[in-house]
């Protein structure tokens, strides 16, 4: 037990918090899935460049959310945002230099941290670890359709 936590919580809440830290450790240490380090390791990923169209199935984001993340992102001079000339309405978003620079250097820190990240495990441990992680997220994912079918 973490000496930050009550004495009298049950297995289950340690459990859950624990999974919780993780999940926010992850999202500092690696990014979310549709921020602008995601976004730029996507760019970098398709030669540096795709319709905003295309960015936005690669990503996990909504339209409006994604726009204010380029703009951003267009603001820090990471990229550029060029009108398509077959559609006017449809941009081409391409990295610049040095938003290829933080991409490369963003994609370098998330290969360095996984590979990290687990070597307090062997081999067996990581795959009982993944294996127990699988039957918890379908479990989870039955429980999620059951309250969607209740409201």
């Amino acid at each position: 037990m973490h000496s930050n936590q009550a004495a009298d919580a049950t297995l289950e809440q340690r459990i859950l918090r624990d999974i919780g830290h993780m999940g926010f450790f992850l999202r500092c240490h690696v990014g979310g899935r549709g921020g602008k380090k995601p976004l730029l390791v996507i760019l970098l990923n398709n030669d540096g460049h795709l319709t905003q169209r295309e960015l936005l199935e690669s990503s996990a984001i909504s339209s409006g959310a994604l726009s204010e993340v380029l703009t951003k992102l267009e603001g820090e001079g990471l990229l550029t945002r060029t009108p398509l000339a077959t559609d006017r309405r449809q941009q081409e978003i391409t990295l610049t230099e040095e938003g290829r620079a933080r991409a490369a250097q963003i994609e370098q820190q998330r290969q360095a941290f996984e590979a990290k990240a687990l070597e307090v495990l062997d081999a067996d441990e990581k795959d009982q670890l993944l294996q127990t992680l699988d039957r918890l997220i379908d479990h989870w994912e039955r429980l999620d359709k059951e309250v969607d079918a209740h409201e």
